[in-house]
């Protein structure tokens, strides 16, 4: 019962309060978000640079926590992480981006090159999130 409410209120945290289309609207503005921040590293296909940039495509790392990868773009990352079995050790700078163009890039990647998300991130979810 218990796992089930957190579930519930997960998904809703998620993708509460968004009309029809805003996800579509989301996704689009995420897509300019990645072009002007994150192309350089994760390329234009989201494979990255094996060994230095991790890829998003079809990324387990990604798709398994999207609070941990909400961090990373809001807080930055440094350390050791394996995506997809590979072992990636870099620095990700934080990038200054406000809630809602992490919540829009974060729309994009999810669903991206391979990868489908079940729900929409919201900026709320975003701003809940804590280094």
């Amino acid at each position: 019962m218990k796992i089930s409410l957190t579930i519930a209120v997960f998904i809703t945290i998620l993708g509460a309060g968004f009309p029809d289309g805003e996800w579509e609207k989301s996704k689009n503005r995420g897509k300019e978000v990645f072009e002007n921040y994150c192309v350089a590293c994760h390329q234009g296909t989201g494979q990255g640079i094996i060994g230095a940039f991790p890829p998003l495509a079809k990324s387990d790392y990604l798709m398994a926590d999207p609070a941990r990868a909400a961090r990373a773009i809001k807080f930055g990352q440094s350390g050791e992480i394996v995506v997809n079995g590979v072992k990636y050790n870099n620095y990700m700078a934080e990038l200054g981006l406000e809630d809602q163009e992490i919540a829009d890039v974060m729309n994009y990647i999810m669903n991206s090159w391979g990868n489908k998300a079940d729900s929409m991130i919201s900026v709320d979810f975003i701003r809940g999130i804590k280094e």
